[in-house]
């Protein structure tokens, strides 16, 4: 099974419309096309790729048990994004009043920004510094 590309990561949650204004506020990530499916929630695109889609937690775990397959509880550590603009990142992320930690990875040019979704998930930002 030759993999290609990490496709989605789903974001189950009790408030889809705060998480999904804080995705697109906070990253700048877009609303875009979503299949009618059984749940409520949306799907969240980067550059044309729908890499986020959040989930009404109540209906989605409903959905999943329905199906034979238990929805996990908090399964994922983080979501990590790269980006090609540090100090724009880091100026909209103060803007939309969002904390968030720095780290340089020595050696490797990397700088990363980690912050967190209103569920609580870890989002990781990295963007590869222009001095190194």
């Amino acid at each position: 099974m030759p993999l290609t590309r990490m496709e989605h990561l789903l974001v189950l949650t009790d408030d889809i419309e705060g998480t999904k204004d804080f995705y697109c506020r906070a990253l700048g990530l877009e609303v875009g096309a979503r299949p009618p499916l059984e749940f409520p929630g949306h799907w969240l695109y980067v550059e044309g790729v729908p890499c986020i889609h959040v989930a009404d937690r109540d209906a989605y775990t409903a959905h999943s048990e329905r199906l034979g397959i238990p929805a996990s509880p908090d399964a994922v550590d983080h979501v990590a994004f790269n980006g090609n603009d540090y100090a724009e990142a880091v100026a909209r992320l103060e803007r939309e009043g969002v904390e968030a930690t720095t780290n340089a990875v020595p050696g490797a040019g990397l700088r990363q920004l980690f912050l967190e979704d209103p569920n609580g998930l870890k989002i990781e930002i990295n963007v590869m510094s222009r001095e190194e």
